[in-house]
């Protein structure tokens, strides 16, 4: 369960982070300000200086402005990588002006479709944004969620032409069905371009609670499945639990009648990582111990690598032996950071 870190910390982190991009080498994420977050929720704020100072050579200076985003052009700005500090420019000042979460109402519809982007970094990090607002509102928070959006927004990326294929009662089976792309694919927008097929699963909810009980599910099926299908690709595949656990922790913030939709917008992602980067076979995984909670945490900060702790951070919301268990089994499959 997530804490309300007072200590002034993630502030300061928040800060030092928002001197960087959201992005490096071209395409690459900076996975800094989620990770500051998830470390601050669950009470390890002492950390997160230390954590960026080993991460500081993968951050790049913040984007050169083009041209200003406004309510009469966002449009035409909608997924241009080019305009990532215009659109940060615009969410701020218009957080400046508005509640957070009247912000976030209008435009979460707007972006959802498009919550494929940045290898959909870019709704985690709203996600990130929105939990910490949750505990406390502050300037450096405000500001994040206004970098979160501007990212969200400058790499908007839809995803068209999918067929439907039946789906299955549960997720776990629904994400088991799931057929791979076909062989040959590199990088995140060639192999989404590939998807073509995906079954429906929970297609027909509308009701707001059996939304975010379906999308619950989705977290637990897909934080579970990667402890006997995260070799296909240990760092990708995390992103099939923490993108769909991003919309779940941003449900409340949002008003009842945006959550169908976002359970609908978090299944495709889902489904279209596993798709991307699915093993052919899965493998049994049998944890050495049960460990608990804090212990799972503590191995994925020694670890460092910015997606183990934030699988770590999800496994943690779901909560279970079996979600541990995955999180443990990315800190085997993936490189420290050093």
């Amino acid at each position: 369960m997530a804490t309300i870190d007072t200590s002034g910390q993630l502030e300061e982190a928040l800060e030092r982070v928002h001197a960087s991009g959201p992005e490096r080498d071209g395409w690459l994420t900076n996975h800094a300000p989620m990770v500051v977050e998830a470390l601050a929720a669950h009470g390890h704020a002492g950390a997160v200086h230390h954590w960026l100072d080993l991460y500081r050579d993968r951050l790049e200076e913040f984007p050169d402005r083009v041209a200003p985003v406004t309510d009469d052009n966002w449009a035409s700005a909608l997924g241009d990588p080019r305009r990532i500090a215009d659109w940060t420019d615009h969410y701020s000042r218009t957080l400046a002006e508005r509640p957070w979460k009247s912000v976030l109402a209008e435009w979460w519809p707007r972006l959802l479709p498009g919550m494929y982007g940045g290898a959909t970094h870019t709704v985690i990090r709203v996600g990130h944004a929105v939990r910490a607002l949750q505990a406390g509102e502050n300037a450096p928070r405000l500001t994040e969620l206004a970098h979160a959006l501007g990212y969200w927004a400058a790499r908007h990326q839809p995803i068209n032409g999918v067929a439907a294929l039946p789906g299955a009662p549960t997720a776990t089976e629904s994400l088991d069905a799931v057929p791979a792309i076909e062989p040959g694919h590199v990088g995140f927008r060639t192999r989404l371009a590939a998807v073509r097929r995906l079954p429906v699963w929970a297609g027909d909810i509308t009701d707001p609670d059996t939304a975010k009980e379906r999308l619950a599910e989705l977290v637990r099926a897909a934080t579970h499945r990667y402890a006997t299908h995260g070799h296909g690709e240990p760092t990708m595949l995390v992103h099939a639990a923490t993108a769909p656990n991003a919309v779940l922790r941003t449900l409340d913030a949002l008003p009842r009648e945006l959550w169908a939709p976002s359970l609908h917008a978090a299944w495709t992602a889902s489904a279209a990582v596993t798709a991307m980067y699915g093993p052919v076979e899965p493998v049994a995984h049998v944890p050495s111990a049960r460990p608990t909670a804090e212990e799972v945490l503590e191995k994925a900060l020694a670890h460092g690598d910015e997606h183990v702790i934030k699988l770590a951070d999800t496994a943690l919301d779901v909560g279970d032996g079996p979600a541990l268990a995955a999180a443990l089994r990315a800190v085997e499959l993936s490189e420290p950071l050093v």
